[in-house]
């Protein structure tokens, strides 16, 4: 008998962040056990600490988990698209690694996805457990990316969301594309939804970005982004035989 297909793929990027991985995803499998149909996709992108081998046990115990391992560091945006293109479920919700994403909130996301036209919603964080640089600095960063590209998303880097894979896997793909996903499905015709969603400590590790990592880099990415949107193919049909 062929191996029935889960309804949702969890995606959860990790770069080294051993220690985290068996506790997230004892509680994924809390949150989705006995609702629908799930497997958990971990891409760990070139990890150099013990996050290889915690994953290979992880495996051998759970058999929802499907670890995916990179050669190389090669960042979040292609660790999201191999976890999305290694997923077998309609649906994706991703997760980022260090546990500041709370699992008890898919189900919220999921519940939120009810309309044909909607292929997203994303997490808003409304109490941020980060220090105040990083929240002042992504206040700034979301600010001058909702002005320029008018996609009404207040916190893009909130790393739970929930998308339709097949809409995912047809967006243009470039290195942190992660960060525009809302204007990119709206390019497509896609609405999106927002919902609040806890944020938590980290407990364990070290965050991978800081304020001078993403600044140089995200002023060039979102003038791309701009180009993208301003050149999309929407051609409107007007009916007919």
């Amino acid at each position: 008998m062929a191996e029935a297909l889960p309804a949702l793929s969890v995606v959860i990027p990790v770069y080294n962040e051993a220690g985290n991985l068996a506790p997230l995803a004892a509680e994924v499998k809390a949150s989705l056990a006995g609702r629908l149909a799930w497997e958990l996709v971990f891409v760990d992108d070139g990890s150099s600490d013990g996050t290889a081998a915690e994953l290979a046990e992880l495996r051998a115990r759970e058999a929802n988990v499907r670890p995916v391992r990179h050669k190389g560091n090669f960042g979040q945006s292609a660790a999201i698209l191999t976890g999305v293109r290694a997923a077998r479920a309609p649906l994706v919700v991703t997760l980022d690694g260090d546990m500041q994403n709370d699992p008890a909130d898919i189900m919220k996301l999921h519940a939120a996805l009810d309309d044909a036209r909607c292929a997203m919603v994303s997490g808003i964080r409304l109490d941020r457990h980060d220090t105040w640089l990083r929240r002042v600095s992504s206040k700034i960063a979301n600010g001058i990316r909702n002005r320029a590209l008018g996609d009404g998303a207040v916190d893009t880097g909130c790393g739970l969301k929930l998308f339709r894979r097949e809409a995912f896997l047809a967006l243009p793909r470039f290195d942190h594309m992660h960060r525009f996903l809302p204007a990119l499905m709206q390019r497509d015709g896609w609405t999106v939804r927002y919902v609040p969603v806890a944020h938590r400590p980290r407990a364990r590790g070290v965050s991978k970005y800081g304020m001078f990592d993403r600044l140089g880099v995200g002023i060039v990415d979102l003038l791309g982004a701009i180009w993208l949107r301003r050149r999309a193919l929407a051609p409107v049909s007007e009916g007919g035989e």
